[in-house]
C-alpha cells in the first residue's frame, strides 16, 4: 500500500503530465490554496485566471504566477481519473493515522504522568514521546530494564565505541542498537537543536564544528535520552541548565577558538 508521501508524489507527476507546474509556484500543493485550485482543475470549470483567485494568504501575492502555471494546462478525463482516486487513498490514510493516533493515546492513559514527563525534554513531541516510550518502556528504576542511563544510551545505539591506543582517540562508530528509537531520536535532535538558548542548541553547535552535523545530531539524541532516563526516573519535569553552567558552557567555547585561532597564526587580544 501507498503512503501518504507516495501519493503526493504521484500527484505532482501527473500534474506535470498534464503541464500544471503550480508546484514551482506554491511551497505546498497540499495546503489550503492547492487543495482549492485542484479541486477546480477536477471539476474542469473555470477558466485559469478563476481558479488563481482560489490563492490564500501570502500565496495571493502570487496569482499572476498562477495563471501562467494553469493556462493552456492538459488536463484530461484520465489524468483526472488518477488525481481523484490518490486524493481518495491519501484521506483514507489520514483517516487510519487518526484512528491509530487515538488508540495510541488511549494505551497512554495510565502512564499519562510519564508521558507528560517526557514532552518536557526539548526536542520531543506528544508523537516522538510515544514513540521513544513505546520502546524503552516506563521504569527506569533500580529494578528496571537499564540499571543505568549510559546502558540505555547503549542499547538505543547512541553511545559510541571507545576506541583508543596511544593516547589518541581513533573513530568509533555506534552501535546498531534499536533502530526505531534511533530513528525517533534523531529526527527530536534535530528539534532541539532548533531550540533557542537550549544546552542542546550549544551541544550541536560545539560538535557540528569539529566532528560535522552527522555526529553533532547523535550527539545531541544521546543528550536527549539521558535526560529523559533521569526525568522518568526522578518523576520532575526536565530543567534547563542553570545560567552559570551555560555561561561556563560558553566560556569553554570562547576558549577552544581562540586556541583555534592561536593554532592558525592570528594574535588576539
Amino acid at each position: 500500500m501507498l503512503n501518504g508521501g507516495e501519493e503526493r508524489n504521484r500527484i505532482q507527476k501527473i500534474l506535470e503530465d498534464a503541464n500544471i507546474k503550480i508546484g514551482s509556484v506554491l511551497s505546498d500543493v497540499f495546503g489550503t490554496s492547492g487543495q482549492a485550485i485542484l479541486e477546480g482543475l477536477l471539476e474542469n470549470k473555470l477558466p485559469a485566471e478563476e481558479m488563481a483567485q482560489f490563492a490564500r494568504g501570502r500565496a495571493r501575492v502570487k496569482i499572476p504566477q498562477l495563471v501562467e502555471a494553469l493556462e493552456e494546462h492538459r488536463m484530461s478525463d484520465h489524468h483526472r481519473l488518477l488525481i481523484g482516486q490518490a486524493l481518495r487513498h491519501m484521506q483514507f490514510i489520514e483517516d487510519m493515522i487518526g484512528e491509530l493516533d487515538k488508540e495510541i493515546r488511549e494505551k497512554l492513559k495510565p502512564y499519562q504522568k510519564q508521558f507528560e514527563l517526557a514532552c518536557t525534554v526539548p526536542g520531543i513531541g506528544p508523537d516522538a514521546a510515544a514513540a521513544i516510550l513505546a520502546e524503552i518502556g516506563m521504569n527506569m528504576s533500580d529494578d528496571g530494564p537499564f540499571a543505568t542511563c549510559h546502558h540505555l544510551a547503549s542499547w538505543a545505539g547512541v553511545c559510541p565505541g571507545n576506541n583508543s591506543s596511544g593516547g589518541k582517540r581513533k573513530n568509533t562508530r555506534i552501535r546498531k542498537g534499536n533502530r526505531w528509537l534511533k530513528a525517533t531520536l534523531c529526527q527530536t535532535a534535530w528539534a532541539a537543536a532548533a531550540t533557542k538558548n537550549s544546552s542542546f542548541q550549544l551541544r550541536n553547535r560545539r560538535i557540528r564544528s569539529r566532528r560535522g552535523a552527522q555526529r553533532a545530531n547523535i550527539a545531541v539524541g544521546h543528550a536527549q535520552l539521558i535526560s529523559l532516563y533521569w526525568v522518568l526516573r526522578l518523576g520532575v519535569p526536565y530543567q534547563q541548565q542553570s545560567q552559570q553552567t551555560r555561561e561556563q558552557e560558553r566560556e569553554s567555547l570562547i576558549q577552544h577558538h581562540l586556541r583555534r585561532l592561536a593554532e592558525l597564526g592570528y594574535a588576539v587580544n
